[in-house]
């Protein structure tokens, strides 16, 4: 499935018309009562979460994401420990924290609608790291061979990578994000290259 014909969403889309995904962010923020902020990054955690896919880490760097203005959505799969965790969080943060279900609409729709998609262990095993890339969503990861590390100066890249695992090093590259996300025209050409990357 691509934003090209996924019948699903709001508004389908293509790389060359990035533009359009913005109506997938707002329709997801209107079902989830949020206020439509369509220039505000939203960050999805399309695997769920679970000790394996670096749950420490992810609670480690929690504070600093919830310190920038971003909105961030998570699927409901993974340990019962992370789905209290995040239960308790989406109460606490209405408005910023969302619990996605584990079911292939709502799934799509939240690919259509994020900015980034955040990893917090190797990727390239998963396949919700393709599904990310197909609809232009930006991987945040650690160092993988099937992602390359953006260079703003070549245009080049379609992630985010930190080579350490490590609170610093991850907050590091979301915060690089979250700066290359004000600037539309150099995100819209990681997107491009995101989609492009996936044959």
């Amino acid at each position: 499935m691509t934003p090209a014909t996924d019948q699903k969403i709001a508004q389908r889309y293509t790389a060359a018309s990035l533009e359009k995904k913005g109506k997938n962010k707002q329709s997801l923020q209107e079902e989830l009562g949020w206020p439509a902020e369509t220039k505000r990054p939203i960050a999805c955690i399309p695997c769920g979460m679970s000790e394996a896919l670096g749950g420490t880490l992810l609670e480690e760097v929690l504070p600093g994401l919830l310190s920038q203005d971003i909105q961030i959505l998570i699927l409901g799969k993974g340990s019962s420990y992370y789905g209290d965790f995040f239960t308790q969080l989406a109460k606490q943060h209405p408005h910023r924290i969302a619990i996605i279900p584990n079911e292939e609409v709502a799934i799509r729709k939240m690919y259509a609608a994020a900015d980034i998609a955040l990893f917090f262990a190797d990727p390239a095993s998963s396949p919700e790291l393709l599904q990310a890339l197909s609809y232009g969503v930006v991987p945040i990861a650690p160092s993988t061979t099937e992602l390359e590390d953006y260079n703003p100066v070549q245009e080049a890249g379609n992630a985010f990578m930190y080579s350490e695992n490590t609170l610093w090093h991850a907050f590091g590259a979301v915060v690089r994000a979250i700066e290359t996300h004000r600037f539309p025209f150099d995100w819209r050409t990681i997107q491009k290259n995101c989609m492009g990357s996936v044959k």
